[in-house]
């Protein structure tokens, strides 16, 4: 196995074995025709559907979880409980009134407060941005509804939502700071279709300032063009239901190791979804790949080095709730945790490979990428995030890897009712799994320690 330039000092230390290398071959192989991780998703989405974090349906999908990956010969399973916020819409409607009335396609965002009964009625006042409603006068919004119409655009990383997003999460506070009495935003989303994105105002769970909702993209015109014709009154009806606390909970699988079997190689996805869609590429599909990869390791002849431990996070949506309690219980042996990867980004292709290791360790990184590039994944740099719910383990030193997916098409789906199982291509999703399988069975083989730095390799020699 070629090891790439800057490697050459511990050229040793980021060689594959022989055995290792043609058994991640043969891994790569069997994922490309694998059905294990697709049923998993198919299933999944039918059997369970939308699985609204702290629902019944959540709950639901636990069991139903536990239960395949049970079928599926996993040595361990388990469910880590934990409980959060509870928040769920009941109804919700937006029209225009006077003399262009006319009904809006609206969804209520997560933490919404809900309107008085029948409804309020108020004055439209849009804003191009968040920054743009910040600024406006104190109390200029008194009485009236504030409309961000921001647009987000298409990247392959998903690099637009960190900016768009930010109007869902702050349109709220920043009305209400203002005197207003509700706000509407155009949707976090990239697709032209009457469908609004839904989405949490808060990482906290909790109720927001005001009652909030999305506006599909051409209802969000619509008000534009109205707006330009004189001034427009809205009546804007949501209902919900809340609760201090509902039960929820992490599902855990293991392929447990042998000589190493203490150390840990966590891949992660999370079970829950928003309530509009079955949840299939946010993020059933996750899920469905890293069972898939995990499920293609259990199966070899002999247990790997170190225990490969799969994470179905509960609760990520609406807080990151999950990743917090796994990170609470596990607090003590954070140390063990050698590795960690996450996919939350739907099933295109993975085009990228980034890791966060230890200087030392970079020629480790460089050596799984080299595996990886016939996959069509190029080599990414040495500043991976993880993902949403390992953040906090990459936050305490755990090493990370990011596969970066193909995400042009991820939010034309994301957090709508075209959430659905359809709009995952097969073959897109197996190489996704072809990546997870390969990338974990020689972090959990070869005893690699991605920490390391540079003193510590050359102390090795």
């Amino acid at each position: 196995m070629a090891v790439l330039v800057g490697a050459s000092a511990h050229a040793q230390e980021a060689e594959l074995s022989p055995d290792i290398a043609a058994t991640t071959q043969q891994l790569i192989d069997d994922a490309l025709s694998d059905e294990v991780g697709l049923q998993f998703v198919e299933d999944l989405t039918t059997e369970v559907g939308a699985r609204l974090a702290g629902s019944p349906d959540e709950a639901r999908a636990r069991v139903w979880a536990m239960n395949a990956l049970k079928e599926l010969n996993f040595d361990v399973t388990r469910v880590e409980d934990f409980t959060i916020p509870y928040w769920a819409r009941t109804h919700e409607s937006a029209r225009v009134v006077g003399p262009n009335a006319q009904d809006l396609v609206i969804t209520a965002l997560g933490g919404s407060r809900a309107t008085p009964d029948g409804g309020l009625e108020a004055e439209i006042v849009r804003f191009d941005s968040l920054s743009d409603l910040k600024a406006a006068d104190a109390a200029s919004l008194a009485g009236k509804i504030a409309f961000i119409d921001e647009h987000m655009y298409k990247t392959q990383n998903g690099a637009g939502y960190g900016l768009a997003v930010r109007k869902r999460s702050g349109c709220a506070k920043a009305a209400a700071d203002k005197g207003g009495v509700a706000c509407l935003i155009r949707s976090v989303g990239t697709q032209p279709h009457r469908m609004p994105h839904t989405g949490g105002m808060s990482r906290e769970g909790a109720l927001g300032a005001l009652p909030a909702a999305a506006l599909s993209g051409p209802d969000a015109d619509q008000l534009t063009r109205l707006l330009a014709r004189g001034p427009v009154r809205v009546n804007l009806d949501i209902g919900v239901e809340y609760a201090d606390s509902a039960p929820s909970g992490n599902v855990i699988a293991e392929v447990e190791g042998s000589d190493l079997k203490d150390e840990i190689v966590l891949i992660g996805c999370h079970l829950d979804s928003w309530d509009l869609g079955t949840g299939a590429i946010d993020d059933g599909a996750g899920c469905g790949i890293v069972v898939g990869a995990a499920k293609l390791i259990a199966d070899l002849p002999g247990k790997p080095r170190r225990t490969i431990r799969v994470v179905l996070y509960g609760s990520e949506e609406v807080g990151l709730f999950g990743g917090a309690a796994y990170a609470r219980r596990h607090g003590d042996d954070l140390a063990q945790h050698v590795l960690a990867a996450e996919s939350d980004f739907g099933a295109g292709r993975i085009w990228r490979f980034q890791s966060n290791f230890g200087e030392g360790a970079i020629p480790y990184a460089d050596t799984i990428k080299s595996v990886l590039t016939p996959l069509g994944v190029s080599e990414g740099d040495n500043s991976a995030g993880g993902g949403p719910d390992i953040g906090v383990l990459s936050r305490a030193g755990v090493p990370v890897v990011t596969p970066g997916q193909d995400g042009r098409d991820y939010f034309d789906y994301h957090h709508t009712p075209d959430d659905t199982f359809d709009k995952i291509d097969p073959e897109d999703f197996r190489q996704n799994v072809a990546v997870y399988a390969a990338f974990t069975y020689i972090a959990a083989e070869t005893g690699w320690d991605f920490r390391m730095s540079d003193a510590e390799m050359v102390g090795s020699d």
